[in-house]
């Protein structure tokens, strides 16, 4: 075989594994896209009230991006949930403090849970001070329960596939 030929095949291969690369990367965005079509929050004011709108994903449901005392998360909103739920690896990385335990009842049984405390969570141009949250370690997932002790301070007008937020 010529060199010639050599870097031909080298090439070829270079170029067909770039090629992979970039499919895998333009697939990765299109599904995260799918999960949380919401990664860009926009919000407006409207007379004393900031209105979000929120669009579901694919599942049905309303998955956002916010933060967490000024760090980035991204939330699911469940109103089936009493407190901002939080995993224990996202907990960890927020350097929130465990507090008090208690025992909570999921679509997947009872866990374990421990009391915390937020300064503030932000979604699009609300933010909200002082929440209550749990951190709960059976979560696997990086992605936090918008519960109860923020959901009740907002009003939620669910219209088709868009969920208008008041606050």
């Amino acid at each position: 075989m010529s060199s010639t030929q050599g870097f031909g095949k080298t090439f070829s291969f270079i170029a067909w594994g770039l090629a992979l690369a970039l499919l895998v990367w333009f697939f990765q965005d299109k599904l995260e896209q799918q999960f949380n079509p919401n990664q860009e929050v926009m919000s407006q004011r409207v007379g004393d009230q900031t209105v979000v709108e929120l669009t579901q994903n694919r599942m049905g449901h309303y998955v956002v991006d916010g933060e967490i005392n000024g760090q980035r998360v991204t939330f699911l909103l469940d109103t089936g949930a009493t407190l901002v739920a939080i995993p224990q690896q996202v907990a960890d990385r927020l350097g929130l403090v465990r507090g008090r335990q208690g025992i909570s009842a999921t679509a997947n049984g009872r866990v374990i849970t421990y009391r915390t405390h937020l300064n503030s969570l932000t979604l699009g141009g609300i933010t909200l001070n002082n929440v209550d949250a749990s951190i709960t370690p059976g979560l696997e997932e990086d992605v936090i329960l918008l519960g109860m002790s923020a959901l009740k301070q907002m009003e939620l007008i669910q219209k088709g596939d868009t969920l208008t937020i008041k606050y």
